[in-house]
């Protein structure tokens, strides 16, 4: 598979990622190390997780496959601390939980450092200041490699990253950014990747195929052993059940027929090679399903067929945001 930088920096990373959102839920151990085995096999690198998925138990089998399974040295692990599962504050950017959180996925994952540590959310309750010393003291300390956030608007990354560089050496550069984006969401494209682009943050898209939607698996009804059929998890899925989205869904079954490929393949296609992304993190129930995705590595998309994709995907950018110089 082929490595891409994260952002402005050395650190080299595999065009797609592994998700890891339904470990220790929806997926056991077993399914987990085949997952891990299929990727690795086909030149995986990058395996995305939280301290809060599962809570703690997908960082927790992450370490038992890690060393014994596949090598360490061969992975980029990214784990990301923030979220708290508290109703009356469900975001903590505090250097103290912070740098807490990060210890405990260390133990969980069974390892000294993380490749990547994330910010999972602003936190407007905390100085931005000492979120981001949080991040400058993990790199220092050796416990993190590199440093990104998650779930940051347009200008509370640019302020982040911008802060990051006002003291080179000392504080340390912002990496990557990981927002959802797909052909169903591309709201990203108005303030967050253009701050990115400017700014040398690599993007990194989560729920790429529009949380499922984009397979096509929906078009004449929700399968019963989908994310959409489940209890917890349906509610995710509604918003893109809708009449704009099913022209979209359309237009990407439509392309896969054309070029003799799959749906899950042209919408992973169209969103890892757009502007700014570096490697969409693919989630997967199984090994199986996870193959299916990175069979994508072989497929470029012809002009044309972006075009279209652009055109019925288009988002509505309004003022401020349309570019009013060439009115």
């Amino acid at each position: 598979m082929e490595q891409r930088h994260l952002g402005r920096t050395g650190l080299r990373v595999s065009r797609i990622g592994l998700g890891t959102l339904t470990w220790g839920h929806d997926t056991g151990e077993e399914a987990a190390a085949e997952q891990v085995k299929t990727f690795w096999e086909a030149g995986g690198t990058l395996v995305d997780t939280a301290d809060v998925y599962a809570g703690g138990e997908a960082e927790y089998l992450l370490g038992r496959l890690v060393g014994g399974l596949v090598p360490r040295r061969d992975l980029v692990i990214a784990t990301k601390a923030g979220s708290v599962p508290d109703p009356d504050r469900r975001f903590d950017g505090s250097r103290g939980h912070l740098l807490a959180a990060l210890d405990a996925s260390l133990d969980r994952l069974g390892t000294d450092y993380v490749d990547l540590w994330q910010v999972h959310a602003f936190d407007p309750a905390t100085p931005l200041e000492e979120t981001l010393q949080a991040l400058d003291l993990a790199v220092s300390s050796g416990r993190a490699r590199y440093a990104g956030l998650a779930g940051f608007c347009g200008w509370q990354l640019a302020k982040a990253a911008t802060w990051q560089l006002a003291a080179p050496g000392v504080r340390t550069r912002i990496a990557s950014t990981q927002m959802e984006y797909s052909l169903l969401q591309r709201g990203v494209e108005r303030e967050v990747l253009p701050a990115a682009l400017d700014l040398g943050i690599g993007l990194l898209p989560s729920s790429p195929l529009g949380r499922g939607v984009l397979t096509g698996k929906y078009r004449d009804g929700t399968p019963a052993d989908s994310r959409g059929a489940s209890e917890a998890l349906a509610a995710l899925v509604d918003p893109y059940l809708d009449e704009a989205a099913g022209r979209i869904v359309d237009a990407v079954v439509t392309a896969a027929q054309g070029l003799a490929v799959t749906p899950v393949q042209v919408a992973l296609a169209w969103i890892r090679d757009r502007p700014g992304v570096v490697a969409p993190i693919v989630g997967a129930r199984t090994s199986a399903q996870l193959a299916a995705a990175l069979s994508v590595e072989a497929l470029s998309l012809p002009e044309e067929i972006c075009r279209a994709l652009d055109d019925v995907s288009a988002p509505v950018h309004r003022y401020p945001d349309q570019n009013w110089s060439t009115l």
